[in-house]
């Protein structure tokens, strides 16, 4: 800020000069008094200059409505939602939201950090605050192949960009335990240039949770247990309460929130979905799940705004008070959390849960996508198994954590794995499409409920490989091949036929179109995916599978290069 700019500022907070904007007749939510006040907010261009009797250049009167901080969500995944900054924007400021922590590396596992810069850029053309993290495991473990390698040197000249807050959730916790010397450049890169650092440690406790934290590590969003949560919290992170469309802890956690913790307290979504968005909406979501628990209304406030920017280091953001951004959000009542108002920087960007906008796109070619998928055979999906005993991977209900479980199998005359229409286990393979290695692994999935045809993305946490799962091997083998054809997706077959399909062009794991064209192929999906092939009904089908080859969420996951136990850190042979 200039000195012409902060003395017109001081000017219209002392009533000598008229406010752009006066917003009249307000239920202020006060996030540092804890109470509401009932007055006026004057605003001059991008800022509050204070609360008071102030005239204005446009007076609008809120007829006693609440007008709260802007919310922030401190953790999310562009991607996951499928759809480009430019188009998630438009879906989220109406719900409130004026600001998101955003990690991308799903776009920087496909496209390194060509990735990076291409969501840097896309981000200016949204209304929504964009912050970023550089992503800090790339790929996510030594035990897949991604798009790209990032190296702290890699970073250097990315760690100072205006929209770079620190380094991504730090997924590889036994690089950091161990203090292994390419994750201590890292650590030491955002260490030196004064950035945050994310966490991701579902399971580390005692010893290792200090090793852990020591470098400045400071959130935690993968806490699935009271336990969990109280002893980040006491070891100094903050906790960043998740509701996406995968995962939902935040009705269990919000149990363990008490006014004596709260302030280490906030909400994230990490993965969330535009049908879960046009249908529960964002942080407006965790308000009234929060609410709806018993939390105190101002409390849960605080949570979506002021404590998120404070753990961000986000300067002058998350309350309404003199020299705070005027990122504001007009509530029907605390209760249901309403939006009929939003304003990002003293500007009305949506109203009545329309984007005030429109939607202008970037150039993506850097992100449009490559598929490198060689020597791909269908013998490659066989999966010898002569003992007839597997380890098996189980899908767990309402999250992304799975079981290793140990069964017989049935298999043929040559030793070789078959589906049977009265087990619920089914081939699950994951091609590698990046480099060209070949590679395809194979192993078993339990939960998922397919009878027939088949399934395949590529969208593959973290590295984005392909992945399929189906009840027969020509189906799968389809399946990926006409995947390749177009550009990456969602592909449902059967009988060789395809089914249902949604293009991925960006990086094969965004679509460039509409957030109402997504959710509309994603339900057409979904109904055929239930209806046809019979997967089940508990099941998000496309969501679920996607999270197979996340080898950093426990208990056993699938990655090109084999079964891997994420208790052990390292593979296993699905024959047992």
């Amino acid at each position: 800020m200039d000195k012409l700019k902060l003395k017109a500022l001081i000017d219209a907070a002392a009533g000598r000069t008229p406010c752009s904007k006066v917003l009249k007749n307000c239920k202020i939510v006060d996030v540092f008094g804890h109470r509401i006040i009932n007055g006026n907010v004057g605003i001059f261009e991008d800022y509050i200059v204070g609360i008071g009797d102030y005239k204005g250049v446009e007076e609008l009167d809120l007829k006693g409505k609440y007008l709260s901080p802007g919310f922030i969500d401190g953790h999310i995944h562009i991607e996951s939602s499928y759809l480009s900054p430019e188009e998630l924007g438009s879906l989220l400021v109406p719900c409130g939201t004026t600001t998101i922590i955003a990690d991308p590396h799903e776009i920087v596992n496909v496209n390194g950090l060509d990735g990076l810069d291409y969501m840097i850029d896309a981000s200016y053309n949204t209304k929504l605050d964009i912050k970023f993290m550089i992503p800090s495991c790339v790929p996510a473990t030594p035990f897949e192949n991604a798009g790209a390698v990032i190296n702290a040197e890699d970073m250097v000249e990315h760690i100072d960009k205006e929209k770079i807050l620190g380094l991504g959730e730090f997924m590889n916790f036994p690089g950091i335990i161990n203090a292994d010397p390419m994750v201590i450049d890292k650590l030491d890169l955002a260490i030196k240039n004064g950035k945050l650092i994310d966490g991701h440690s579902p399971g580390v406790t005692g010893k290792d949770l200090n090793a852990y934290i020591l470098p400045g590590i400071n959130t935690e969003h993968e806490c699935s247990t009271a336990e969990e949560m109280h002893e980040r919290l006491s070891n100094g992170m903050y906790i960043l309460l998740r509701e996406g469309s995968a995962c939902h802890e935040l009705r269990l956690l919000i149990k363990e929130v008490t006014e004596e913790n709260s302030r280490r307290c906030l909400f994230c979504s990490d993965d969330r979905q535009p049908k879960t968005i046009l249908e529960e909406g964002h942080i407006d979501n965790h308000l009234r799940i929060s609410v709806e628990s018993g939390i105190d209304p101002i409390t849960a406030i605080q949570m979506a705004s002021l404590n998120a920017a404070e753990c961000f280091n986000l300067y002058r953001k998350g309350a309404i008070a003199p020299g705070y951004k005027a990122d504001l959000v007009v509530l029907e009542d605390l209760n249901k959390f309403k939006v009929e108002q939003v304003y990002i920087s003293g500007e009305k960007v949506a109203e009545n849960g329309k984007y005030l906008f429109d939607i202008e796109k970037v150039n993506s070619d850097i992100v449009r996508s490559s598929f490198n998928v060689k020597d791909f055979t269908m013998d490659k999906l066989k999966l010898k198994i002569p003992s007839g005993k597997a380890n098996i991977i189980e899908i767990q209900p309402g999250g992304v954590v799975t079981k290793k479980v140990v069964e017989e199998v049935t298999i043929d005359e040559n030793k070789e794995f078959v589906y049977s229409e009265d087990r619920d286990i089914l081939k699950v393979a994951v091609v590698e499409r990046h480099k060209g290695t070949g590679n395809v692994a194979t192993g078993l999935l339990k939960g998922y409920g397919l009878k027939n045809g088949a399934v395949a993305l590529s969208i593959a946490h973290d590295s984005h490989n392909i992945i399929v799962v189906g009840a027969n091997d020509r189906d799968m083998y389809f399946a990926v091949n006409e995947l390749v054809k177009q550009n990456g997706g969602i592909i449902v077959v059967d009988k060789e036929e395809v089914i249902g399909s949604m293009p991925m062009p960006l990086g094969g794991i965004m679509s460039d179109k509409s957030g109402e064209w997504v959710d509309e192929k994603l339900s057409e999906i979904h109904e055929i995916a239930y209806d046809n092939l019979k997967i089940n009904k508990d099941v998000e089908p496309i969501m679920t599978l996607c999270f197979m080859s996340l080898a950093v969420i426990p208990e056993v996951k699938l990655t090109d290069k084999g079964l891997f136990d994420v208790g052990k850190f390292n593979f296993i042979d699905v024959e047992v």
